[in-house]
């Protein structure tokens, strides 16, 4: 089952390599169409130093045709998305659409400055619960609230690529491609 539209994966300088790798792989082995957007020209490194190569600058994405948002966190990474007003703008046209957003790590705070979490249950890395302005910050290693997804940090990137899938295309495709990785 493939969804309509395309899941944007917005990458800025200082991203966390594991969940940005961990989540563009796992949705792409779903058979899901990811766009995967540099916030500059690529290739945009990670915060451990490891460069991705992106398909397109953020500026040549069209919010109407995307499907769901995915932000990993990192620093400075997150830092850079939430200070990014093209970013904020696009996770505030899917919420008003009622499109998906997710975010995992720090990135839940881009969320909160876009107005999602409002008095929904989130959870972040520890030490940023008290940026997740009006939610309820809980220590959950992946929350659902709605349409709006979030997982707290490396540790928990497979966990939470896989509840994407499970939420796009079911839980069966999502326990079989579990299966296929070999993940608990």
């Amino acid at each position: 089952m493939k969804a309509e539209g395309t899941i944007l994966v917005p990458l800025a300088q200082g991203f966390e390599e594991i969940e940005a790798v961990t989540i563009v792989d796992v949705l792409r082995r779903a058979g899901l169409d990811v766009t995967v957007a540099g916030l500059g020209p690529g290739p945009i490194e990670g915060a451990h130093g490891i460069a991705l190569t992106t398909d397109c600058e953020l500026s040549a994405v069209d919010a109407a045709r995307l499907r769901m948002i995915v932000l990993p966190g990192g620093m400075p990474g997150t830092t850079n998305l939430v200070e990014d007003e093209r970013v904020l703008r696009i996770v505030r046209e899917l919420a008003r659409t009622g499109r998906p957003t997710a975010a995992i790590c720090a990135a839940p705070t881009v969320l909160a400055r876009a107005g999602v979490l409002e008095g929904k249950r989130a959870t972040c890395y520890p030490g940023f619960q008290g940026e997740l302005g009006g939610a309820k910050a809980v220590d959950e290693r992946v929350v659902r609230a709605g349409n709006v997804l979030t997982s707290q940090g490396p540790g928990t990137a497979l966990e939470f690529a896989l509840a994407i899938v499970e939420d796009l295309c079911g839980a069966a495709k999502a326990r079989d491609l579990g299966r296929a990785m070999i993940a608990r």
